[in-house]
Formats: structure tokens, C-alpha cells, sequence
């Protein structure tokens, strides 16, 4: 039995997937290549939720290893995340794709405020909604931002973009013997510490029996692979 295809789903986007090669900023070709994927994708009936971590302009955890203070650090992580979300709703709309920001921090000139029942709205009317701002509060990250929101638009699934085609035993670029693990409990990524999302996102899921499908976000037209049931990358689910 392969995988279900989804209808409504919350694609999870690293910061640092934006900047490409370059390490930071955002590259305008990977934008593009990303929009264009997520426009297709919208084309065939599937409502989409973003959500963008802010790592690519600032990292709020490196920041107050420096001795920033961490809620400062995170609160500019947050506007980090803003920036990118604007950039991502240019590139869809220069694609046709009709789409609306949601900031978890209100900034009304720039973005609408989160509103779950306009979220929600919407979806419904094929528009594409990137929540901004992570939740609004320190201390959690843009991973527990995407468990969240899914949540609470009634996501099936949370896509989690990469630049690895799935969870390994080990990390593939320097331990040659690293196996790909298609199928994974929460538990084990609990236990294993594996790198899929922070422990808070990961309990979020499993308490709500979200699926997280982690898989290869640089490879061209796997958003359309993993939506429609094509067994790539690795599915987190219960047991």
C-alpha cells in the first residue's frame, strides 16, 4: 500500500533552502523554482499553508550563544521570518498564485494578522497562506510553528523541505554507511534524537497524530511527488 495523496497540507521551508549556494539571503532563482512547483501544485486543487524559518538573515539561537538576549535574538528571527514570507508571496504572485501572509506579530502594514478562521478561508479559496512570524513567542521555533498551524488549519500532513531525500542512520555526507529509513515512529525520533524537528514540534505531532514527511526539497518536482502519494523521502507517523 503506497502512501495517501493530500488535499490540504503545510509545507515547511528552511530559511536556509532560500539561500541557496550563496549560504544567506534569498536567491530570486530558488523562489522562482519553489513558486513554480507550488503553483502546479495549487492548479490541481490542493490548498497549501507555508511556513518559512528565518535562518538564511538570522539565526536567534546563535545569536544568544553570543549573549544576546534569547527573546531579543528570537523576536528578530521572527521579523527574519517576515522578510522571507514576503519574498515567497512576490514570487508566487509574479507565478498567478494568489496568496496571503499571516503574521503571528502584528504588523498591519505589511502583513494580515493570524486569524485562524480567515486562514482557514482562504485555503478554501485556493489562495496560498504563509504564516509569518514563527508563533509569536520566544523560545519556540519555526518547526513548532508549522506543528501548530497545521494543526490548527486541519493540515493532513506537514512537508518538511530539505536538502537531504529523507532521514539516514546516520549523516549521509560523512558516514558513507548511513542508510535511508523510510518509516519512522515519533518515538523513535524522540529517542534517537534524530534531526527531523525539535523535540516540542515532534510531541506536537504525535499528541495530535499529524504525519511529518521529511524529503528532498532541491530536487525539481518533488513537492508534486510527495503531495500526490509518491513514496520519497521518510514519513513520521504513530506507531
Amino acid at each position: 500500500m503506497g502512501r495517501e495523496s493530500y488535499t490540504r497540507v503545510l509545507l515547511k521551508l528552511s530559511g536556509e533552502s532560500l539561500a541557496g549556494e550563496q549560504g544567506y539571503g534569498i536567491d530570486p532563482n530558488i523562489l522562482h523554482a519553489i513558486a513554480s512547483e507550488i503553483k502546479e501544485v495549487v492548479d490541481s486543487g490542493v490548498q497549501l499553508a507555508l511556513v518559512i524559518g528565518g535562518g538564511n538573515i538570522f539565526r536567534g539561537l546563535a545569536a544568544s550563544s553570543n549573549g544576546m538576549d534569547r527573546t531579543s535574538a528570537d523576536h528578530m528571527g521572527m521579523l527574519a521570518t517576515v522578510i522571507n514570507s514576503l519574498a515567497m508571496q512576490d514570487a508566487l504572485e509574479k507565478q498567478g498564485v494568489s496568496t496571503r501572509v499571516q503574521s503571528a506579530i502584528a504588523m498591519q502594514e505589511v502583513a494580515e494578522p493570524y486569524i485562524r478562521r480567515r486562514a482557514m478561508r482562504h485555503l478554501e479559496k485556493g489562495r496560498v497562506v504563509i504564516f509569518g512570524a514563527g508563533t509569536g513567542n520566544p523560545y519556540f521555533t519555526t518547526d513548532t510553528a508549522a506543528s501548530l498551524r497545521a494543526m490548527e488549519i486541519n493540515a493532513q500532513v506537514i512537508l518538511k523541505g530539505t536538502k537531504v531525500d529523507g532521514i539516514y542512520t546516520a549523516d549521509p555526507k560523512i558516514d558513507s554507511s548511513a542508510v535511508k529509513i523510510s518509516k519512522l515512529s515519533y518515538i523513535e525520533v524522540l529517542k534517537k534524537g534524530l534531526q527531523v524537528m525539535d523535540a516540542t514540534a515532534i510531541s506536537l505531532c504525535m499528541d495530535n497524530n499529524l504525519p511529518i514527511i521529511v524529503f528532498d526539497l532541491t530536487t525539481e518536482g518533488n513537492i508534486k511527488k510527495v503531495i500526490f502519494g509518491d513514496e520519497i523521502g521518510t514519513i513520521v507517523q504513530g506507531e
